[in-house]
């Protein structure tokens, strides 16, 4: 059975008075029959961790650098990551790859970091408004997942988040058909890639204005294993029914 798995992410939000919603959402969610995930600011990580420990909510970085150490201010490497309590790191988000130029192959570079590490990867992967309306979102998602991923991808080690970046933070949502043709177009690549047996048991999030009103029917569709949160994430009252949905899924 593959993880179901409801991940949030806070990007550039939260100062250390936004650890009463993750206490909130731990203590909400004490016996949560699905993974939950919050990626809060490097700068609360290591409290967020000691908020949730021995709670079903796992703590995870926005990003991490590829090199172990070294010279490069401002970053942050996988290990630095895991000794301040993640356990997973999302990778290749397009506000990285817009904003911060990133490549695919840099990805892959962060992705590999992050398994040595011991950090699950998530990596998002999404077409822009423009690439949709080409009608080439499955070149562009195919051509992400191909060279973001590294050799070594197992259902334990990688996540994979389908984000289109015209629905990001913006209300705009894909429809369910929509979804459902990225889902299961990703599923073949992966089993081509990998083999059957991993495809089978990889785990794929959406994202992209995922909200309490509308995830249930996400979450009903093929697969579709979870969710990557934006901006529900941050409070508790407005995480906690996409992460009942999820369970109820």
């Amino acid at each position: 059975m593959r993880r179901k798995l409801a991940a949030g992410n806070w990007k550039m939000n939260g100062t250390s008075a936004a650890l009463a919603e993750l206490e909130t959402l731990a203590k909400s969610h004490a016996q949560a029959k699905v993974e939950i995930l919050i990626c809060p600011p490097a700068t609360l990580l290591a409290h967020a961790a000691a908020t949730t420990v021995d709670s079903a909510v796992a703590i995870g970085g926005q990003d991490c650098h590829a090199a172990i150490n070294g010279a490069h201010t401002g970053d942050i490497s996988a290990e630095m990551l895991k000794d301040a309590g993640a356990t997973a790191v999302i990778l290749g988000h397009s506000e990285r790859r817009c904003d911060h130029a990133e490549t695919n192959a840099q990805v892959a570079a962060k992705t590999s970091a992050a398994w040595a590490a011991g950090l699950t990867a998530i990596v998002c992967l999404g077409e822009t408004l423009e690439q949709r309306e080409a009608g080439e979102t499955l070149a562009v998602v195919g051509n992400q997942l191909a060279k973001s991923l590294p050799d070594g991808v197992t259902a334990a080690n990688t996540v994979i988040a389908y984000e289109p970046v015209w629905a990001i933070g913006t209300g705009k949502v894909p429809t369910l058909e929509q979804i459902a043709k990225v889902h299961g177009f990703l599923r073949a690549a992966l089993a081509s890639r990998f083999g059957t047996q991993l495809a089978d048991a990889a785990a794929l999030l959406y994202g992209g204005s995922v909200k309490a009103s509308n995830a249930a029917e996400i979450f009903a569709i093929s697969n579709v294993d979870g969710a990557l949160v934006g901006g529900a994430s941050l409070k508790a009252a407005d995480f906690s029914p996409i992460i009942t949905a999820l369970e109820a899924s």
